[in-house]
């Protein structure tokens, strides 16, 4: 073999000198070639040829090699040379070294280490030896050339605990990549309790990304496991059954449960237990005589409040009534602690979460047809025109002895003497409230039901129905007359208000769809604090809420203020109100977050199956790739490409024809019909 003309290099790094670098976190042993460019040129160990700088070289050895004799012949002496060394590597006790010199803190040079170790002279083999022991072994001390570092005891115990997570994570990785493999492969496989950790990483890592603690490692995972890294998780746990297809992830991401902890049950059953009979005293007026009637949505089981109403003379005599939750559920309680890290029940098409546990929300507090129950009731003298003329506040004792749905409202308003006189009502308090500037949407709400043969309906729910009417109006009555009442008796309280709109797009006469829709992008946003202010959308001086306190801890809240002016109970201090504001705005803002989005994907899925229909939207905008459009049917907003083939305008009502749609990445192509 022939390694060309001899190349003059300095005294130091001489041809055949053998050397060692660092490669890939390895130590390579080499034979001096020559130099050229600044470069050694150098054959290692493992018979290739390489060129580096001579500061990358780790370790200079005293011995040479004969070049004369050949390619193999040089690679095999490398060999036996590194072979020796090992060999004298494992005579060394790195830990026994720096428990000698850690207490010294000082830098330590390669030969003074070699001859701690061993008692002949020192070779290059012993110099190297040490070198590759503390190479490979960081934990004791730190590198710089041909010298050495002891670390501390603090520093030693971090490094073995950082290195015991590296070790753990790469065992994890192994062995999850292996196990998701074999997965894959198996036509019904189980999770065996052993992989419930990369379980837990994967789900992290499909959850929250680069956010994830988990994010290095489930990536490792996935690809070496050959997964898809957009989806491949998803489906490989619905594979698992861990999740199923129609999973909610925001409810994973929120870390929200729909179940109650075994304490907060514990609580629920004492609660229950306690009840006592209900009986008037001196401060609770006795109703049950009335007639009382509550109207709610098909299904509900949480009724948090009621109407009655009485003709006195020439008007009416209106009482609002809300179950009195807080006569049972003291404050900080592990049930009122509970509810609070909640802030309020969750509505969703496949799900319903109760703020509350049910054996209260749906039975110990709900005002249940037939049963005598506590409440806070709002009494309000109203003259023909509907017009307040004066308002009682007062803890009550009420029996409910109808309760029916919207759709039974809107069928019997017409025939039903009381649905009737309250619809009348409802409908002047409207006519106030609009003379007042007030911004009444008329947008409908859509409603998603899914059967127990998870087939998907999808249907428009008019708001401005006789039964919707009737209730919302009654509401916002009684929370504006406890506005007023807090107002007037200078007590805090929790107050919403909303500024003025940027701009008005709709007047009392309500407006097309497509000005509705704007304006409500338009809609100050709402604020909670405790100072009253006027609330623009509702034309409303001072506006709080009570009248869900079993779905809402607001209302809750405000539920406590207002007993607490009743003399029923101490009331919170404004450090204490303005605590409750900032504890429920985060589940608040998840809340609104998880119900839209599950809509939306709810709608999604049901679109899925009507592939190529064609169906009518409404122009939003224009934006510089695309159009915004409304499906009118579904109320969602989509997208359709802006090289469609027409100029639209907004405003514009288009036939479009759905191409393709996706519920789960939240897709759906759009093509102008």
């Amino acid at each position: 073999m022939t390694f060309g003309d001899p190349v003059v290099i300095g005294l130091a790094m001489e041809t055949g000198k053998i050397v060692e670098y660092i490669d890939r976190k390895q130590i390579v042993c080499a034979v001096v070639l020559g130099k050229k460019n600044q470069k050694l040129r150098m054959l290692t160990e493992h018979n290739r040829e390489v060129s580096h700088t001579e500061k990358r070289l780790a370790h200079v050895g005293g011995e040479h090699l004969d070049l004369g004799t050949g390619r193999d012949a040089l690679v095999n002496r490398l060999q036996e040379i590194v072979a020796r060394r090992r060999r004298l590597q494992k005579q060394i006790d790195i830990k026994a070294l720096w428990e000698v010199f850690h207490a010294e803190a000082t830098w330590i040079d390669l030969q003074t280490m070699a001859e701690f170790f061993f008692d002949s002279e020192i070779s290059s083999d012993h110099t190297s030896a040490v070198m590759r022991a503390l190479f490979e072994d960081r934990l004791y001390f730190k590198f710089d050339s041909n010298r050495f570092f002891p670390n501390s005891p603090e520093r030693v115990a971090q490094i073995a605990a950082q290195t015991a997570q590296e070790a753990r994570k790469a065992h994890i990785i192994k062995e999850g990549s292996r196990w998701v493999r074999k997965v894959l492969e198996t036509p019904d496989p189980s999770v065996p309790s052993d992989k419930e950790e990369i379980i837990d990483v994967l789900k992290s890592f499909y959850l929250f990304g680069k956010e994830s603690p988990h994010y290095d490692t489930g990536k490792d995972i996935v690809s070496r496991s050959g997964l898809d890294p957009k989806d491949g998780p998803f489906h490989f746990l619905v594979k698992l059954g861990i999740w199923n297809h129609d999973e909610n992830l925001n409810f994973h991401r929120f870390g929200i449960s729909d179940t109650f902890p075994p304490e907060t049950m514990e609580a629920v059953k004492e609660l229950a237990y306690k009840r006592t009979k209900v009986k008037p005293d001196v401060k609770r007026r006795d109703l049950t005589h009335l007639s009382t009637i509550t109207i709610d949505g098909k299904g509900t089981l949480d009724f948090d409040d009621a109407i009655s109403i009485e003709p006195e003379g020439d008007g009416f005599r209106l009482w609002i009534h809300i179950t009195d939750v807080s006569h049972f559920l003291e404050k900080g309680s592990v049930v009122d602690e509970e509810a609070l890290a909640r802030g309020s029940s969750i509505y969703m098409p496949d799900k319903h979460i109760p703020m509350l546990p049910r054996p209260l929300a749906e039975d110990v507090y709900s005002l249940k047809e037939g049963q005598d129950r506590l409440a806070i009731s709002i009494a309000a003298s109203l003259d023909y025109s509907a017009r307040v003329l004066e308002y009682k506040i007062f803890p009550s004792i009420i029996r409910v002895n109808r309760q029916i749905t919207y759709y039974d409202a809107n069928l019997m308003v017409n025939q039903d003497p009381e649905l009737a006189a309250i619809y009348e009502v409802a409908q002047k308090l409207r006519g106030f409230r609009l003379n007042a500037e007030a911004i009444q949407l008329t947008l409908p709400e859509m409603n998603v039901w899914i059967d127990n043969n998870r087939e998907i309906s999808v249907t428009q729910i008019n708001r401005e129905s006789p039964g919707r009417l009737m209730v919302s109006e009654c509401m916002i009555l009684a929370n504006w007359l406890a506005g007023r009442f807090f107002r007037d008796h200078g007590q805090s309280t929790i107050y919403r208000s909303q500024p003025e709109p940027s701009r008005r797009l709709i007047n009392e006469n309500g407006g097309t769809l497509y000005q509705n829709w704007m304006q409500r992008r338009l809609l100050s946003r709402v604020i909670i604090g405790i100072e009253p202010e006027p609330h623009a959308g509702l034309g409303l001086d001072v506006y709080v809420t009570l009248t869900s306190p079993l779905r809402k801890y607001l209302d809750l809240a405000t539920q406590r203020q207002l007993r607490s002016l009743l003399e029923l109970e101490a009331s919170y201090s404004d450090e204490e109100l303005r605590f409750i504001i900032q504890a429920v705005e985060q589940p608040m803002s998840y809340i609104t977050v998880l119900q839209r989005e599950r809509l939306r994907y709810w709608i999604l899925r049901y679109l899925e199956r009507h592939v190529w229909n064609k169906e009518e939207a409404l122009v939003l905008e224009k934006r510089r790739h695309r159009y915004v459009v409304l499906l009118t049917k579904y109320m969602i907003e989509c997208s359709l490409p802006l090289n469609c083939g027409v100029d639209l305008k907004p405003e514009d009502t288009i036939l479009v024809k759905l191409e393709r749609v996706s519920a789960r990445p939240d897709m759906i192509g759009l093509s102008l019909a």
